[in-house]
């Protein structure tokens, strides 16, 4: 089948800067695209590409649309390379939305608020726990670990009694700075998982940690995108998988794989628009994913 194309790109700045281990972002670049079939109905989908995680740039991503032209058909659209992950879910989400019934709204889902790096985060975690959030992740890796320990002490003290922390490193640890944080976290039930405490390559280090400590740990930059999640998989990673289907190429491939082996997983978010949280809602809805979705990041933009 053939569809019409369109695609338009926004720029979307920061309320403020995010801080994590790769550096500060400022502005989130993406591309809407719009799929028209011949009975006039149309879908949207989003790429949404973040470079430094392991995806095309968004360079790419914009060039890949200028070679589409106004038209492109299914078969295309399945033969897009796995060099362009976050274009294979833009177009894939757009392309099974004309043969699925949406599924249940963000409202039906928990989700889990990023705070702030440093100690903004504390007020932050204050406010988002009034507005009914249970789950926090909390950046760290950004700060010399003395500073962001005090801090940790700090945010554990005001966490309330029902809610999780998730610590999030961006694989910024040293091995001896990872172990002082799973050793903290060793004792305090609040803490939900330590998130990608060392580099994506250390894998084998990473298992040896997980069998160490009680904190359990979660992998993200590991398996950002498909391949890599085949790889984590083979080496032996049966922990939990934070995966980001903004930038995990095909949907249905995802989706066939976490079946599959029955996963663990956490969805997150690529700091997309609407359009693209809908599309990753669906497939959390299809998996029945049960860990709070790491989606609440609205209130970091203005818009």
């Amino acid at each position: 089948m053939s569809y019409k194309f369109t695609y338009s790109i926004y720029r979307r700045p920061f309320r403020q800067p995010l801080k994590t281990s790769h550096g500060v972002w400022k502005i989130r670049e993406g591309i809407i695209i719009k799929l028209t079939d011949s009975l006039g109905r149309s879908h949207q989908g989003e790429i949404a590409p973040i470079e430094w995680f392991g995806s095309e740039s968004i360079d790419r991503a914009r060039s890949f649309c200028e070679q589409v032209g106004d038209r492109i058909t299914t078969t295309q659209i399945h033969q897009i390379p796995d060099d362009l992950p976050a274009c294979q879910f833009g177009f894939g989400s757009a392309l099974t939305a004309f043969s699925t019934t949406p599924a249940q709204t963000a409202s039906h889902f928990n989700t889990s608020a990023l705070l702030p790096a440093g100690e903004a985060a504390i007020d932050r975690l204050q406010t988002l726990a009034t507005q009914g959030y249970a789950t926090f992740k909390w950046k760290i890796g950004v700060l010399p670990i003395d500073r962001e320990v005090a801090i940790w002490h700090q945010l554990m003290a005001v966490l309330p009694a029902n809610a999780k922390l998730r610590l999030d490193a961006n694989g910024g640890l040293t091995e001896i700075a990872a172990e002082r944080w799973l050793e903290l976290c060793s004792q305090a039930i609040r803490i939900e998982f330590i998130e990608q405490p060392l580099g994506l390559d250390e894998i084998a280090k990473t298992i040896e940690l997980a069998a160490k400590y009680r904190t359990p740990i979660a992998l993200d930059e590991s398996v950002a995108t498909f391949d890599r999640l085949q790889i984590v998989y083979d080496r032996g990673w049966r922990g939990i998988y934070v995966i980001k289907p903004g930038i995990a190429g095909f949907p249905w491939r995802l989706a066939e794989f976490i079946t599959r082996y029955q996963l663990d997983v956490v969805f997150s978010s690529v700091m997309e628009t609407a359009v693209g949280t809908a599309a990753a809602y669906q497939l959390a809805s299809e998996l029945k994913i049960e860990r709070s979705l790491g989606f609440g990041v609205a209130d970091w933009f203005d818009d």
